[in-house]
């Protein structure tokens, strides 16, 4: 929103002695941001100068060497605009001024002393759009009515203060100049002034010739007044220079009067040529595929999304958006219809977004005050017959369905001193109210606040406390620590400990995008799930939120190894998102990428399945599920992974995640990953692990090699193992698998170490050697496994 100052001291009397940074920044105070603060041209040392001579340069032939009286003095200067001659009033730029395009300086033009410039309109740095052909193509010409060494800037009108702010979404209502006005004043304890809507209507009735009908809900407002006898011609300075100023380029005296009244008031209108329009309008949603062509000469293919305002047959406008060529208020136009309307908000951000976005699309998406709406189509009404000559027709047509009513919200001042946290008396309290142009009724123990239809983002008792917090002055509020012991949830401290952990192993944390290419939204997975697509994605590439982890550490491996990083041992904690039923879900997940050299302690090893693995079941135990996990063949892998070498993670006979190496068609070197459910992990808690005394008393080791079938995983061995050996049997290592020639082609050789060890006894090699050839039979029996004997 760029406020023009001359346009807002129209409503309010700011004083003289306020720069316009000052303004700026008094409105950054309150919760108002600002780009720019700057006179609207950016130029110094101009006067204007009267052509007393125009000679051709003797050493050009498009040059003019020019005696140029600028009040105390006449200055010789070289010009080179085919337009220059004696006799102009002209803008002139002395030596030092400076232009956008740099200082202007004495200079000597082949053999001719220049002392200055004459300008252009263009050349003071406005832009292209609002110039006029003749100030495109040459200086600019006063009229002889202005003084020579005067301003000309401010003999064009274009003395003007401009302030570009950022506002916030929810500030509707300062998407308009009295807005605004209403804003400055609660700053500056100034009163606004009141919007002129006097004229005089003919003994016509609109409603003998005219009639609205709405079919949708998606229009609670539309009122219609008709204007005769108008002439278009060109719009009085002032509105031409305000436009200009607020970044819209003047038309003509009707088009700049509903850009005028939309940037004073915040409410858009639109005229149509009463006799291409005819006797109605029907407002409705659009056909799907129904066509448009709008008023930039583009045929629109709609959708049942847009709405659309028809004659009661075809479309001849989108509503909120641009209206239609057919109707297009024209130079010969005599008769015209004004809308002045209310559509949803969201209806027409979505058409917008497709079509264009304009500044009258841009205050219907904010909402708009139904008052403000009956207050625009009057003010038009007024500006029309003052300077269009306009003829206004008796009567409206409205159709009506919105609520005008002030919201009435109570209140206590100590509730407002507690969320503040400040010292601040009723009285203050009640002036900040009335100074932002609300109704305060004192109730000795609450106010009772009457709320302005214009401020629609106030709803509740903290949108009154934040209007007083931010007029009061946030910067005179005095920091406290909050008054409350403050505990870390204890969700929040295990997926800490987690990270803490996993860095102490010797892996990097990572922090990714959770948005992904749709292409990527079901890879790394064998979970059936819905993916969740965004409707307005800035990107292709980041259009879906992820499900798995592994493709955003995949994609930071391909970026490390494309820069010559080839040992990486990363992880990251993030959300996994999809859809069930239409319902959204996320769940915090763990996923672990490892790839070339990986230093165990002191020793530097090559990653492989077993190391991975390794940092797996670290983690678990640390967090108490030892004994509770199992890592088991795969019943089904997804095509990222390598068959294999990869296997799910399961806990309590439910699979919580997967690990193992990636495909060579997904990457050329050796990757190995897992990734864990930690929502599922963490729904069935584990206990931490508690360090005991090393053992005083001797292990006794005993290994034993099995031949069986190859398909029988090595989980099924180690089970039975667990479960004969009981509480003696302290640890199982496989060291060794073999598949060769001393085992026939479909069978396997896998080797155990098992450590048997009483922490209050020394075990005696026969109770140890009982158990040890259970265990041997209950494999052979249940596995029809042998002893390797060689």
């Amino acid at each position: 929103m760029k406020l023009s100052r001359k346009f807002v001291s129209d409503y309010i009397a700011l004083d003289d002695t306020l720069s316009i940074l000052d303004i700026a920044l008094a409105m950054t105070d309150v919760g108002n941001e600002f780009d720019d603060a700057s006179p609207l041209i950016k130029c110094s040392n101009l006067v204007v100068g009267e052509v007393k001579t125009c000679e051709n340069h003797p050493d050009s032939d498009h040059l003019h060497v020019c005696n140029v009286d600028v009040g105390e003095k006449e200055l010789t200067i070289v010009c080179g605009a085919p337009n220059v001659a004696a006799g102009q009033k002209v803008i002139v730029a002395l030596p030092g001024a400076v232009l956008p395009l740099g200082e202007i300086k004495k200079s000597n033009i082949r053999g001719v002393e220049s002392n200055g410039m004459i300008c252009s309109i263009a050349e003071l740095g406005l832009d292209n759009k609002f110039l006029e052909e003749k100030d495109k193509a040459g200086i600019h010409v006063f009229p002889d009515t202005v003084e020579v060494g005067s301003d000309p800037i401010k003999a064009l009108g274009l003395d003007d203060e401009v302030i570009d702010f950022e506002l916030t979404s929810n500030r509707g209502d300062l998407l308009s100049v009295l807005g605004m006005a209403y804003e400055l004043g609660a700053i500056y304890k100034k009163k606004v002034g009141e919007v002129e809507v006097s004229y005089k209507e003919n003994k016509e009735d609109i409603k003998n010739s005219f009639e609205v009908e709405v079919e949708t809900e998606n229009c609670p407002l539309f009122l219609a007044k008709k204007v005769k006898n108008l002439t278009i011609k060109e719009s009085p300075d002032f509105i031409k220079n305000r436009l200009i100023a607020s970044g819209i380029r003047p038309i003509n005296n009707v088009v700049d009067i509903s850009n005028y009244v939309m940037l004073e008031l915040g409410q858009p209108l639109h005229y149509y040529d009463a006799k291409r329009l005819g006797g109605k309008i029907l407002v409705r949603m659009a056909k799907e595929n129904e066509t448009l062509t709008t008023l930039d000469n583009i045929e629109r293919t709609l959708s049942k999304e847009d709405i659309v305002i028809t004659d009661g047959k075809k479309a001849v406008g989108l509503a909120g958006v641009m209206g239609g060529l057919s109707t297009e208020v024209e130079s010969d136009t005599k008769e015209i219809i004004i809308e002045s309307a209310i559509f949803d908000p969201v209806k027409i951000r979505k058409t917008s977004k497709k079509i264009l976005r304009s500044e009258a699309s841009n205050r219907f998406e904010k909402g708009l005050d139904p008052k403000r709406s009956y207050l625009a189509i009057e003010r038009s009404c007024h500006l029309l017959e003052k300077y269009a000559d306009a003829e206004i027709v008796s009567g409206m047509v409205i159709y009506d369905k919105t609520k005008k009513e002030d919201k009435v919200i109570s209140i206590t001042v100590d509730k407002i001193k507690k969320v503040l946290g400040i010292e601040i008396e009723k009285d203050k309290v009640i002036s900040i109210f009335q100074d932002l142009g609300f109704v305060v009724v004192d109730k000795k123990d609450h106010l009772e606040v009457s709320v302005p239809s214009r401020r629609l983002d106030i709803h509740i008792e903290e949108d009154l406390i934040e209007e007083v917090g931010r007029i009061y002055g946030m910067d005179k509020i005095e920091g406290s620590l909050p008054a409350l012991n403050m505990v870390i949830g204890s969700y929040d401290k295990t997926k800490r400990s987690i990270k803490h952990y996993l860095a102490d192993l010797g892996l990097n944390e990572t922090f990714s995008y959770t948005l992904i290419p749709k292409s990527e939204a079901t890879k790394f997975t064998t979970d059936k799930i819905e993916p969740i697509y965004l409707d307005y994605p800035m990107s292709e590439d980041k259009n879906t939120l992820r499900y798995s982890l592994l493709y955003s550490l995949k994609d930071i491996y391909d970026y490390n190894k494309n820069r010559g990083m080839e040992d990486l041992s990363i992880f990251e904690v993030g959300k996994g998102f999809y859809q069930e039923n239409g319902i959204y879900k996320e769940e915090e997940k763990l996923a672990v990428l490892m790839t070339g050299d990986f230093y165990l302690g002191v020793k530097k090893e090559k990653v492989d399945f077993y190391i991975i693995k390794g940092i797996l079941e670290s983690f678990l135990d640390y967090l108490g599920y030892q004994n509770r996990y199992r890592i088991e063949v795969p019943k089904e892998v997804p095509k990222e992974f390598h068959k294999g070498q990869s296997a799910d993670i399961i806990l309590q006979g439910k699979k919580i995640g997967i690990i193992g190496k990636l495909h060579p068609n997904v990457v050329s070197n050796d990757v190995f990953v897992f990734e864990i459910n930690l929502s599922l992990l963490l729904q069935n808690k584990g206990t931490r692990m508690e360090y005991k005394d090393i053992p005083k008393y001797p292990s006794i080791i005993k290994d034993v090699a099995f031949v069986l079938a190859k398909e029988i995983p090595a989980s099924n061995v180690l089970s039975i193992i667990k479960k004969q050996g009981g509480k003696l049997l302290t640890d199982i290592d496989i060291f060794d698998v073999y598949e060769g020639e001393h085992v026939k082609e479909n069978e396997k050789s896998l080797a155990f170490r098992l450590t048997f060890q009483d922490p209050k006894r020394t075990l005696t090699e026969e109770e140890v050697m009982d158990i040890f050839h259970k265990i041997i039979e209950k494999v052979k029996q249940e596995l029809k496994a042998e002893i390797r004997d060689n």
